[in-house]
């Protein structure tokens, strides 16, 4: 995935109210632009940090700029764009990228789960079945590469395991694939210390049968491409 336009570097001064950020430009001009993650982005928004951020050149939005990129211990390139997970993960899975997923004629996104809510993707094919993938997106490094999931309490994502679960009950296969977004992690881990409950059911819905991947994506500042299989440890 290229990124629309080439982005803009500066110092992150304060992120504030979830979706927005003030930005000083290395031009000198401070900005205030879209954040668009609702986590608690935790390591991943220290002022000072490098960041990237692209203009989308639409005088009607309020806030024309968009927060991409941040510079995680001044060496770890983050996206921070949770809308990018779903594209990257797609863009994978249509060129092959991750064998668990390859080989289904049909990709459906969105699709409703029943449950008020939806699943993100449905792959079906007429001889493979069919294989339901939630995607995560993960960015919270740890000390020694560790990646945990998630970095603030969801019960969003609790409802998602279980409909997961449901899917495997129901006879077909079903994934949750986390979106590595960071360059310094290299493993996954549930944030057990974070959402224990959340890790508590994740282990439950991996015992009845829903598979879990991570990927890792290669990120600069013209492309972002989701690459690296890693190891998901749920000890």
């Amino acid at each position: 995935m290229q990124y629309p336009l080439p982005l803009q570097p500066g110092r992150l001064i304060k992120r504030y109210k979830r979706f927005l950020a003030d930005i000083e430009l290395d031009n000198g001009h401070e900005v205030t632009v879209h954040c668009p993650n609702t986590g608690s982005m935790r390591n991943c928004a220290e002022p000072g940090s490098r960041v990237w951020v692209w203009d989308s050149g639409n005088a009607k939005r309020k806030y024309p700029m968009t927060w991409e990129l941040v510079e995680v211990e001044q060496r770890h390139l983050a996206c921070i764009n949770t809308a990018r997970a779903n594209s990257l993960v797609a863009e994978a899975i249509t060129a092959g990228v991750i064998p668990a997923l390859a080989g289904y004629a049909k990709l459906r996104r969105e699709v409703p789960d029943g449950e008020q809510s939806r699943i993100d993707f449905l792959l079906q094919d007429p001889h493979k079945g069919q294989i339901w993938v939630e995607v995560k997106n993960v960015t919270l490094l740890e000390r020694d590469g560790w990646g945990s999931f998630p970095d603030a309490v969801t019960t969003r994502g609790a409802r998602h395991l279980r409909a997961l679960q449901q899917r495997v009950e129901e006879g077909d296969r079903a994934v949750l694939l986390f979106c590595v977004a960071h360059q310094g992690i290299e493993r996954v881990r549930p944030a057990d210390q974070i959402d224990p409950g959340y890790g508590r059911l994740l282990r439950q819905v991996v015992a009845a049968g829903v598979e879990v991947l991570a990927y890792r994506a290669r990120i600069s500042q013209q492309s972002i491409l989701l690459q690296d299989p890693l190891p998901v440890i749920l000890d």
